[in-house]
């Protein structure tokens, strides 16, 4: 199972899922509305590592990071 995170404005409680990489994930959040706004414009962490390629694969354990875009000062 990978745990999924919903950081900053997002405000969605975390999820787990059982998925082998980012573009299996991506599939499965785009069918939820509320989150698929977002995630065009967030980035993804993977353990705390920011990852860019769908590709990427996910074990079991992993904790994956969707961060939103903020402002702040």
């Amino acid at each position: 199972m990978v745990k999924v995170e919903f950081l900053g404005p997002m405000g969605i409680e975390p999820i787990e899922i059982e998925v082998s990489n980012l573009k299996e994930l991506s599939k499965i959040l785009k069918e939820n509305r509320d989150i698929s706004s977002w995630l065009d414009k967030s980035a993804v962490a993977i353990n705390d590592v920011m990852v860019n390629n769908l590709d990427t694969t996910l074990n079991s354990g992993d904790r994956v990071s969707i961060l939103p875009p903020v402002c702040g000062g």
